[in-house]
């Protein structure tokens, strides 16, 4: 990967976990199928932002695309467009190339049906099983870089986003999504409370991502953040819904079986905290980013570039 500009310890990671660890938590899509009202909220949102911004790429890369659902979007919203997905869960991408055909077949036939033969230009988008810090892309090759909650699963986000500026073209834009140091609060609470330790991994901060954008050559970054509020009438759908998003890859996490009594305490914590309707509230914050990638002023090898413009007459 490419190194970050005066970033005095590349190979460090945020939080102790591997790339392979969160491989492993999204080898069962299924086990992930009941978060999929948050993805596809979160996915609108951002597909409002994009709708804001001007734009007509050729090539778009769907980073850490999961079942391939935003894909879809991103196909509707480009359809003369080259799509790419990259996840690093070869089950996931196995979902996303069924859900793509079947999905573009019906697309198919319905416009086919009104133009009386086969729509031209609908791409079909090539999957690549790779952990998405390492892209295997050649530099300046993409001119949109998506990526919808995915980036607070690897252990170097700073190298990540060096990485996407390294594949986008001058001029393309990223556009991310990612949960915030507020996501889980009150369950983080009822763990500490429970003597259960930490679950949950740090996310990091709306403003260390502004700086890992700056970081890596990004131009005019713009981060906004916003906390969500999930109610539920069970403890157990809850915690099912926090595995569904994903788990906990934690090096730290134990190993063995917990006792059933502090899983109980915990129960019995979260229950506590019902509030007048009856609900259990769980919050999630989200933090969003884009960024457009300027015009190089340094060639790969370092060198400065000079640009010699002829006067105006």
């Amino acid at each position: 990967m490419p190194a970050i500009p005066n970033d005095p310890d590349p190979d460090r990671r945020i939080a102790p976990f591997s790339v392979a660890a969160v491989r492993r938590l999204f080898s069962r899509p299924a086990r992930c199928a009941d978060s999929q009202f948050l993805r596809r909220e979160i996915a609108a949102r951002m597909f409002e932002r994009l709708g804001l911004i001007r734009l007509e790429p050729q090539r778009v890369l769907d980073g850490g695309c999961g079942e391939g659902d935003d894909l879809l979007g991103l196909q509707q919203a480009f359809p003369l467009a080259q799509l790419i997905g990259v996840d690093a869960s070869p089950q996931m991408l196995a979902a996303a190339a069924t859900s793509g055909a079947q999905s573009r077949s019906r697309a198919q036939k319905l416009i086919g049906r009104f133009l009386g033969r086969r729509p031209e230009g609908m791409h079909t988008a090539a999957l690549a099983c790779a952990d998405f810090g390492q892209l295997p892309l050649p530099r300046a090759s993409i001119d949109l870089l998506w990526s919808n909650l995915a980036l607070h699963w690897h252990p170097q986000p700073h190298r990540v986003i060096a990485e996407w500026a390294r594949v986008l073209r001058t001029d393309g834009l990223l556009m991310f999504s990612c949960f915030g140091p507020d996501t889980f609060v009150e369950l983080r609470a009822a763990f500490a409370a429970s003597g259960l330790g930490e679950r949950a991994l740090p996310f990091v901060d709306l403003h260390d991502y502004g700086d890992m954008l700056v970081a890596a050559g990004m131009a005019t970054p713009v981060m906004d953040m916003e906390k969500l509020t999930i109610t539920y009438a069970s403890v157990d759908k809850l915690l099912a819904d926090v595995r569904a998003l994903g788990g906990n890859p934690l090096e730290s996490r134990p190993r063995g079986l917990d006792g059933a009594q502090r899983w109980q305490r915990l129960r019995r914590t979260i229950e506590s905290a019902r509030d007048l309707r009856g609900d259990i509230r769980l919050t999630v914050e989200v933090i969003y980013g884009h960024a457009f990638r300027p015009v190089p002023t340094t060639t790969a090898q370092g060198e400065k570039i000079v640009r010699f413009e002829p006067p105006k007459k």
